[in-house]
């Protein structure tokens, strides 16, 4: 069997192992509509108390919403990040989704970067990758501060 995108084997003869992402939250099916329009995912399957998000083509790796009981409470200690050839246009199409801007953006060691928390405050990011167009990530840091 071929490898794919975002497995990896430990071994040939055994099973491949897939990354998958969960993250808690209080309305997973809000937040299911917030990170399927977000990263361009697409609902996939929901059993509760999970909803999941998975990649249209197949490739890459799965966010499952759980709902919990529990408020999310300080900072998230893993988060998602999502790189970007510049920050525009997805830090103006994040925003109008729903996401809050927390911080920057920022020039982050050549990595412009801006914090960002989903509809229930879950930390992530969105990070231009260095070589990408200069001036298009410096005009969105210098628009957003």
């Amino acid at each position: 069997m071929p490898d794919r995108p975002g497995t990896m084997r430990a071994d040939p003869e055994e099973k491949i192992m897939e990354l998958a992402v969960v993250l808690d939250c209080a309305d997973r099916e809000a937040l299911a509509v917030f990170w399927a329009d977000a990263l361009g995912y697409r609902r996939v399957r929901a059993q509760p108390p999970y909803v999941a998000l998975a990649p249209p083509e197949g490739s890459g790796p799965e966010l499952l919403l759980q709902q919990v009981p529990e408020p999310k409470r300080g900072k998230n200690r893993m988060h998602i990040d999502l790189r970007v050839p510049a920050l525009e246009p997805d830090l103006g199409r994040l925003l109008a989704l729903g996401a809050r801007l927390l911080r920057g953006p920022f020039d982050d060691e050549g990595w412009w970067t801006a914090v960002l928390a989903d509809p229930e405050g879950n930390e992530f990011c969105l990070i231009a990758v260095p070589g990408s167009p200069p001036h298009a990530s410096a005009v969105s840091a210098a628009r957003h501060t």
